[in-house]
């Protein structure tokens, strides 16, 4: 027998979160983010439940050329552009969009022999400070595309950093509006925080750009929760327990005795690690669910087991069912953003950290 540990995938969770960030944004078109391996959820895998998108963003010239063998056939956007004068290549081959968010870019369009003119987005810092013209120099860069006959359509996106909080949008998108106003061009700004929590208050984007909504997790947790914005669960961590111990009081658990029982109690040994992308720093009452039956992990956790409180679940045993995240056998939900908050991480880090060694399946 395998190890018994394995992650699902839900298709399904992905057509219906991807249709609740299109009705946060009725006027505009969706991208499906596939960047890092589609979340960790496996490009392959998510691929039909991202099928009704309009168009397809990631980051690399290697998840667009799966993209491509898996039949898809509309846009697909390199959203940080291109690392090498030989990509651009690959893009008039595949008739990839790409950002340009430096000179070094433009100068690498400039010397590019196509036959294809190539629609590119021109990023406009307006806060964010990583990639991104400053505003003051974003007119010189768009007169240079738009005098390249490399380049056949401009369009304008910028990256909001604090979308999912009290700062808001407001500030960076009065920069990108001055800096972009008489320029013709859609325009791409609406993250899924942006998505989700700023659409209905007059935000224009022509494309939105929701990333972790799509994978059911909420892009400002813990204000609001997955279930607030009606998203699903896309990836479950399921394991079983492997053995069943009975403590005594002043029993300890785990390396470092860090927990000590204060009452006679079982507790069960499931089949799941740090190894296996559970986060190491998950410390005592992490929420885990036992057969459905909400509970808490106790101890520290070790690279290839972790312990849970069987207190909750006095019928759970040998073999019972343990869903680290998302969606167990009974239907009850554990989001993964409660239990990368006891890590003092994001849900975006757990999905992407989901090891090789985890057997992956894909729900019908």
């Amino acid at each position: 027998m395998p190890r018994p540990i394995q992650a699902t995938i839900h298709p399904q969770a992905l057509r219906h979160n991807l249709e609740v960030a299109r009705r946060a944004a009725p006027d505009a078109r969706v991208w499906a983010v596939v960047k890092a391996n589609a979340y960790g959820h496996g490009i392959e895998r998510a691929f039909e439940g991202l099928r009704g998108a309009d168009g397809i963003a990631l980051l690399d010239l290697d998840e667009a050329s799966r993209v491509c063998a898996l039949g898809w056939r509309g846009p697909i956007l390199l959203l940080e552009g291109v690392f090498d004068q030989r990509d651009l290549e690959l893009c008039s081959r595949l008739g990839l969009w790409h950002t340009v968010h430096c000179e070094e870019q433009i100068n690498m369009l400039a010397i590019h022999k196509t036959n294809e003119p190539h629609r590119v987005f021109l990023k406009v810092n307006s806060g964010m400070n990583r990639l991104g013209f400053q505003p003051d120099q974003v007119r010189s860069a768009w007169t240079r595309l738009n005098a390249l006959p490399q380049v056949d359509e401009i369009s304008l996106m910028t990256h909001f950093s604090d979308a999912d909080g009290a700062t808001g949008i407001d500030a960076q998108m009065a920069v990108f509006k001055a800096a972009t106003d008489d320029l013709p061009g859609e325009r791409t700004v609406s993250n899924s925080a942006a998505t989700l929590r700023h659409s209905g208050s007059g935000l224009v984007s022509d494309w939105v750009r929701p990333g972790i909504a799509v994978y059911g997790s909420a892009p400002d947790y813990p204000e609001h929760t997955a279930a607030h914005w009606g998203l699903q669960p896309t990836m479950t961590l399921a394991a079983k327990i492997i053995a069943v111990r009975a403590l005594s009081t002043g029993d300890t658990v785990g390396y470092g005795s860090t927990f000590v029982a204060d009452r006679p109690m079982r507790i069960g040994v499931v089949a799941c690690g740090y190894a296996d992308g559970y986060p190491r720093l998950c410390p005592t009452g992490t929420p885990v669910l036992v057969d459905g039956v909400r509970t808490r992990t106790v101890g520290r956790v070790s690279m290839d087991m972790v312990t849970v409180d069987l207190q909750p679940v006095p019928q759970a045993g040998m073999g019972s069912e343990v869903t680290l995240w998302g969606r167990s056998a009974n239907g009850s939900v554990l989001s993964i953003d409660e239990v990368a908050a006891c890590a003092g991480t994001v849900g975006y880090e757990l999905m992407c950290a989901l090891a090789l060694r985890v057997p992956v399946v894909v729900a019908d």
